[in-house]
């Protein structure tokens, strides 16, 4: 079918909406071009996209298409998925709560249990639902840290966690088998829609409490500004601090679920702006500690006041390196680290957490990114009982600290971080101080991403080309350092230049990514993203010099550019 009968097709059918129809009719031919083009793929993170009407476009057809395709594959799957039923929640974007409405419709007419939240909730609540109620699947209508344009929808198999690729291959191909979006058929039955309300927070909310190492800590004297973004972790978050008795200033013109984001410039935690506004609340309150969740509050991002009297951001990699030095510090001392113990990250996270996990004697595994994979991981090694989950994090300022939820939750990151920064200040000293100790330690590490965006359809075909250009022709050096092996995920080979040899990478999934090891210790990953139209570029310098390390990364990126004529 081509664009122009796509677009005639949603400008006559009676079931487009009329202000639909009046956005259809007001589209310039690029618009109509890029909003028709394709078919909005639902992928191994979901569906994620630009809100409006079109086949490439997240709207309500969309996703009553996509549900009726996660019904009949949890139909297909669980001979009782019906009693078992689906969690749903949605975060504060347009349209999340009539798309949370819709799904809880569409599989109430296929027989199908809906347990649908009375308003917003985190991302990592959600997952806390599936397994409270026992549900077969879960869905989260969010498009966590992207624009206001953007809205997503996220599913969730029986143990909390993101379906992973292996699962979701089966309900890709029943949504492709569904036809064309404006033909899809609901049900005809009529399950009931049972509303999840304050008390599934009180049970969230005691079990992030509990990660608390120690409680007992004098918490008067650590000042905390907190902001939301707009999104959904306030309510939670000041019950949560309250309980836990700290100080907390929330930033409150980012405290309301506005799907404009008025009030902040960026509600990504990764980016420099989602501070500015706090900044100005820990100037005025001398705050010792800024906190913020994403939209949908499975990541946060931080800043300090350090040693200089100057507010720092930390990245996530950075954030990650100090709570493992931490939470695995003070387990040992408490008695609770068990000899079995492993610590999860991504294969694009810093070296840095993977040598203070194993100088406390885990293993560390390294999966693909996406916390889903993690999560499934550790439901394995509940199974097998081989090893036990200590720590779990990803670059992108995801963390869990224990796995009553199975994605990264922001809350328990609240809690163990207000604890960390609590704990050194009662000893004297700044996050900067203990990041330089723990470096002198293990070697100075300085990690950075760098994104290209490619949008539109020859964005997309110009992000391809780079990827089979790049892994047809593989660097042999970059910025003047040796490439001494590369690991090519998509075809599961890992090749040793040194050694030359050539061996199959276990146990992950394919996945497009190349990851080169460089002679110096660094390594450069490159994959695009799997929500966003862009290319991701992803920098791990170590070195014995904090300067070097600092200057590494771009130095890397610029010479990347230069080879890929960018």
């Amino acid at each position: 079918m081509t664009i122009e009968e796509k677009y005639e097709r949603w400008l006559t059918d009676p079931s487009v909406s009329p202000e639909d129809k009046e956005t259809l009719k007001a589209m310039t031919k690029e618009q109509m071009n890029d909003a028709f083009y394709r078919d909005l793929e639902f992928g191994t993170a979901g569906i994620r996209g630009i809100l409006g009407p079109g086949s490439n476009r997240l709207n309500v057809k969309i996703v009553a298409r996509a549900t009726v395709g996660f019904a009949k594959f949890l139909l297909e799957k669980y001979e009782n998925a019906k009693e078992m039923g689906v969690c749903i929640s949605h975060d504060n974007r347009l349209y999340s709560r009539e798309f949370a409405l819709e799904t809880a419709k569409v599989l109430s007419s296929f027989g199908i249990k809906a347990y649908l939240f009375d308003a917003l909730r985190p991302t990592p609540e959600l997952s806390f639902a599936v397994r409270e109620t026992h549900a077969c699947g879960g869905v989260m209508i969010t498009a966590s840290h992207n624009p206001k344009e953007y809205n997503g929808y996220k599913v969730y198999d029986e143990t909390g966690c993101q379906l992973v690729p292996s699962c979701i291959k089966r309900l890709v191909d029943i949504i492709d088998s569904l036809g064309f979006e404006l033909d899809v058929k609901i049900g005809n039955e009529s399950a009931p829609i049972i509303t999840l309300d304050k008390s599934m927070d009180e049970k969230y909310r005691k079990e992030v409490e509990s990660i608390a190492l120690h409680p007992e800590l004098d918490k008067s004297k650590i000042k905390i500004v907190f902001s939301p973004q707009h999104g959904t972790s306030y309510m939670n978050a000041m019950e949560i601090f309250k309980d836990l008795n700290y100080n907390v200033i929330p930033v409150e013109e980012q405290c309301s679920p506005d799907p404009l984001f008025s009030h902040t410039k960026s509600p990504n935690p990764e980016n420099k702006e989602a501070y500015e506004l706090a900044l100005e609340y820990a100037k005025k309150y001398h705050a010792d500690l800024i906190l913020t969740t994403d939209p949908d509050a499975d990541r946060v991002g931080i800043a300090f006041l350090n040693s200089k009297g100057e507010y720092q951001l930390y990245t996530g990699n950075e954030t990650g390196a100090l709570l493992i030095d931490y939470v695995l510090g003070e387990r040992k001392k408490l008695g609770l680290l068990l000899k079995n113990g492993v610590m999860f990250n991504t294969i694009v996270t810093s070296s840095l957490g993977t040598k203070i996990a194993k100088s406390y004697g885990l293993s560390v595994e390294s999966l693909l990114t996406g916390f889903k994979f993690i999560g499934d991981r550790i439901h394995h090694y509940e199974l097998t009982k081989e090893k036990t989950f200590e720590f779990g994090y990803e670059e992108s300022y995801g963390y869990l600290v224990k796995p009553f939820v199975r994605d990264k939750d922001s809350l328990q990151a609240l809690v163990i971080v207000s604890e960390m920064v609590n704990y050194h200040l009662l000893h004297g000293k700044r996050l900067d101080e203990v990041m330089e100790e723990v470096e002198q330690k293990f070697g100075y590490h300085h990690d950075e991403l760098y994104s290209i965006y490619f949008e539109g359809q020859e964005g997309g075909e110009k992000m391809k080309q780079i990827m089979e250009s790049t892994r047809a022709n593989p660097f042999k050096e970059i910025g003047g350092y040796k490439v001494v092996a590369l690991e090519d995920y998509l075809l599961d080979v890992r090749y040793d230049y040194v050694k030359k040899e050539e061996s199959k990478i276990e146990g992950l999934p394919t996945s497009d990514v190349l990851k080169y090891y460089l002679e110096d210790g660094s390594t450069v990953s490159i994959r695009p993203s799997g929500t966003e139209p862009k290319c991701k570029f992803y920098y791990g310098a170590v070195s014995s010099s904090k300067n070097e390390a600092l200057a590494k990364p771009k130095a890397l990126h610029q010479a990347i550019l230069k080879e890929l004529h960018l």
